[in-house]
């Protein structure tokens, strides 16, 4: 837990319990003490559970998260969450590239940024030995190979990635294994939506 939410969390029950334990002594609306300190323990974790949800909540391991974003690449608007809504994660899982979570982290709601992300946070660096050629014989008969054309290539284990033909030669065809963003600088702008 953040050293925030920690301080957040003592400085509520400390001031809840001590209102309502001046209450209820004062009032004798309880007389077992036991009674009144877990009274008084509870409406410090109600109080703080009401502002951890409040915009104060920032972003931080498990956090759920919603936000907007536009992606740029060589100046150029490739990807943008405004046209399906906020993207959705969850903090710390891996479900986004390492370089854009590091840099979401600490951010709350309403919080608006400009994210820089160099290849090796991102995608990585081009990689040479992920340029291959495949001969023309283990390509589908109705296909006619084009240099610039991406294809879904399936793995053994049956996953998908994309692929892009460099080449087209005589009895092979030359095919680019990176990631069509790798070797990249992404550039993010970000508005946070909600943290959870």
């Amino acid at each position: 837990m953040p050293p925030g939410l920690i301080r957040n969390l003592l400085t509520n029950i400390l001031t809840s319990s001590c209102g309502f334990f001046y209450l209820c002594c004062r009032g004798r609306i309880m007389k077992n003490k036991l009674n009144i300190i877990v009274a008084c323990l509870m409406a410090g974790l109600f109080l703080f559970t009401l502002k951890a949800k409040g915009e104060d909540m920032v972003i931080h391991e498990g956090s759920s998260v919603k936000f907007d974003y536009t992606l740029m690449v060589d100046g150029e608007i490739i990807d943008s969450s405004k046209d399906r809504g906020p993207f959705q994660y969850v903090h710390g899982k891996g479900q986004i590239i390492p370089g854009l979570a590091s840099q979401l982290e600490g951010l709350k709601a309403g919080d608006e940024k400009e994210i820089a992300v160099l290849p090796k946070d991102g995608y990585g660096e081009i990689n040479p030995k992920a340029f291959q050629d495949f001969p023309k014989s283990a390509m589908p008969k109705d296909f006619e190979p084009k240099a610039d054309v991406y294809l879904q290539l399936q793995s053994p284990n049956g996953q998908v990635f994309p692929a892009r033909i460099v080449e087209v030669k005589e009895q092979a065809v030359a095919i680019d294994l990176n990631h069509p963003l790798a070797g990249k600088t992404l550039i993010f702008q970000v508005k946070i939506i909600s943290v959870e």
